[in-house]
């Protein structure tokens, strides 16, 4: 169910930004003691706040009148942040050069948690400089910050 919805709102959410220098990042529909619809969008220089206001408002007025989630939920659109996690294809290729955090199922080289900069990704292994990761043993991948 949560993934037939994500697509709805995804294909919604596109047609709403198509003419618009924004990109549309991420849709989760996920329960977190209440249910959540979570929308990610970005641009070149940042999202501002009137941009997740106005395409929240385009969704609630489309959701309002297709209702396709039958539960109580919270949409929340805004910008996937600093260290956002990093999951299609797009994503990895604009995030080439940066330094990244690849958390692992089981570790590797004994760490779960390996920190390097990205330099390439296939469609079986996430590449950083020094080491060459399996897709199917990486837990999640998100931009590393550093303090």
């Amino acid at each position: 169910m949560a993934n037939q919805i994500e697509k709805i709102v995804e294909k919604m959410a596109l047609e709403f930004l198509k003419d618009t220098n924004i990109e549309l990042i991420d849709v989760e529909y996920i329960k977190e003691h209440h249910w959540y619809l979570r929308v990610f969008i970005d641009k070149e220089g940042g999202i501002e706040i009137e941009d997740c206001q106005q395409l929240s408002e385009q969704l609630e007025e489309k959701l309002d009148i297709l209702d396709p989630i039958k539960d109580n939920y919270f949409l929340e659109v805004s910008s996937p942040g600093l260290d956002r996690i990093l999951k299609k294809e797009k994503d990895f290729k604009r995030q080439i050069g940066s330094m990244v955090e690849v958390t692992t199922y089981l570790p590797i080289n004994g760490e779960k948690v390996t920190v390097g900069k990205l330099t390439g990704y296939t469609e079986d292994a996430i590449i950083l400089e020094d080491i060459s990761i399996p897709r199917d043993k990486a837990a999640s991948v998100r931009l590393h910050l550093e303090f």
